[in-house]
């Protein structure tokens, strides 16, 4: 890959602001660091997407899932707030791969911090004091998501786009995923995630 070619995180996501439909592929290499270009010359590039105007404007795949390998330090923390907020420690573990390729420093041009990619108001909401702190964001995301859950009657799909598009983007919609792009690429996306993070944690017969 040219040099020229290759994007940092911050600097793809300066760009995207601009150029919101320019066609962006990323992978994650040897060394867990992602690597975004516009021209995907890396065997292991996938088409990534994102709506500028959508609720939280953050990276969505397209055609398949991006995150090959979960970080295997952040596995610990990812169980601990799912136990602690009665989770499937595989859903958060789906949520925090769609949500920023669990790159704790992750920033969405909307301003959606960390992980679980939270909004500032709704970090305030949880006590998030740092939210690119691991620990404070996961289970910052965790308690919301559990929330949700509990709100929408253990409905993952609603949970999912409220998530997203906030609770009362999905109330207002009559308890529906609401018509966003992002927010309907997102839940089939966190889904097959968890899909397939399940097929990799089910022993082989």
């Amino acid at each position: 890959m040219h040099p020229a070619l290759r994007l940092t995180f911050a600097g793809l996501l300066l760009l995207a602001v601009f150029q919101a439909r320019a066609d962006v592929y990323g992978f994650v290499d040897e060394k867990g660091i992602p690597n975004y270009t516009d021209i995907p010359s890396d065997r292991r590039a996938r088409l990534l997407w994102r709506d500028a105007r959508g609720p939280k404007a953050i990276f969505l795949p397209l055609g398949g899932n991006f995150l090959y390998k979960f970080p295997a330090a952040l596995l610990p923390e990812v169980e601990a707030a799912a136990r602690t907020h009665s989770l499937d420690p595989l859903l958060l573990k789906a949520l925090v791969s769609i949500e920023s390729r669990a790159n704790p420093r992750a920033r969405s041009p909307k301003g959606a911090m960390g992980l679980t990619q939270l909004m500032p108001g709704t970090a305030k909401r949880y006590g998030v004091t740092n939210a690119y702190d691991v620990r404070q964001n996961l289970n910052g995301g965790a308690r919301y998501l559990r929330e949700l859950l509990t709100l929408f009657r253990e409905d993952v799909h609603l949970a999912l786009a409220a998530f997203n598009a906030g609770e009362n983007a999905v109330i207002r919609h009559g308890n529906r995923i609401p018509p966003y792009e992002e927010t309907q690429r997102y839940v089939p996306a966190v889904l097959e995630q968890m899909a397939i993070f399940r097929r990799q944690n089910t022993p082989r017969i």
